[in-house]
């Protein structure tokens, strides 16, 4: 199944890499169904943000609080490798959650969308869409 993601979630998630540079950026990836319409930034609370990235608790709370009452549905999460590629690290791997959702790794310019499944990542095919 091929997703849809907002011109404005690339453009944002690129933003937000140039910024948190040299350390990892992250956060939450909302919309509805297969489509991701926006991107929640949220801090890198991690000890070691220059080489790894977690999801401040409190953004995971409120992203989850505001779909249970008719907002966005949480749709996977974004970070980036500031020297990395865009293919998921060893340490991506062994902290996946297994759990379907998707995730993006931004590396420079580009963006690598990938379905954290059951069996490991592997590739997820999207198209740009316009919000």
């Amino acid at each position: 199944m091929q997703w849809q993601v907002t011109r404005e979630v690339i453009d944002l998630l690129r933003d937000e890499a140039r910024r948190a540079h040299p350390r990892e950026c992250c956060g939450i990836l909302l919309g509805h169904g297969n489509t991701i319409t926006t991107a929640r930034p949220a801090a890198n609370v991690h000890p070691a943000p220059q080489t790894h990235f977690e999801i401040d608790p409190q953004a995971l709370v409120d992203a989850h609080r505001a779909a249970r009452s008719g907002g966005p549905q949480v749709l996977g999460y974004y970070h980036s490798h500031p020297t990395g590629s865009t293919e998921p690290s060893a340490t991506d791997r062994a902290q996946a959650a297994q759990d379907g959702v998707a995730c993006a790794i931004v590396a420079g310019d580009a963006i690598g969308w990938w379905r954290d499944a059951p069996d490991g990542f592997t590739p997820l095919p999207y198209a740009i869409v316009a919000a």
